[in-house]
Parts: structure tokens; sequence; C-alpha cells
């Protein structure tokens, strides 16, 4: 089975709609666990990451609805989607 990076994409916006939040501990244990280590990196500062071109088809699915934390490494929904 190839998975693509849209399908991770559309596990992680599920995710999000289903919990309000996304932290990447979580997505980076959920995507290792079911699609391997092929969609996870360490970052130029030492932490795992997701592979950009599943950050990049999420960002294509929530359309800048969604913003990251930073400081607690987490997506959350922007005020906008609350509000609407």
């Amino acid at each position: 089975m190839n998975t693509t990076p849209d399908e991770i994409a559309r596990w992680m916006f599920n995710e999000m709609k289903n919990t309000g939040v996304l932290y990447q501990a979580a997505a980076v244990e959920h995507i290792r666990g079911q699609y391997g280590d092929s969609f996870i990196y360490v970052n130029d500062k030492g932490h795992v990451s997701i592979d950009k071109e599943v950050k990049k088809a999420f960002k294509k699915l929530h359309g800048g609805k969604a913003a990251w934390d930073r400081d607690a490494f987490f997506w959350g929904w922007t005020s906008a989607i609350k509000e609407g």
C-alpha cells in the first residue's frame, strides 16, 4: 500500500475536526505507527516533525483556518472558525 501525503493530511484534518486540536507528538506517534517513519523527520532544532508535503496538504485542507502554536506544539482552530 502506497500511502500519500494527502491521505495522512486527511487523517490530521479529521482529528482536528473531531477534537479541535492536534498535538504534534500525538500525530507523529500515529503516523509512525500507521505509516512508518517515511513521513517523519528530525528538524533543525532536533524536534521530531511531520513531512513537509504532509503539512502542505494539511494546510490546503484547513485553508488557513488552523494555526500552529509554536510554544505548545499543536494545531488549533483560529477564532474565525470558532465564530463562524
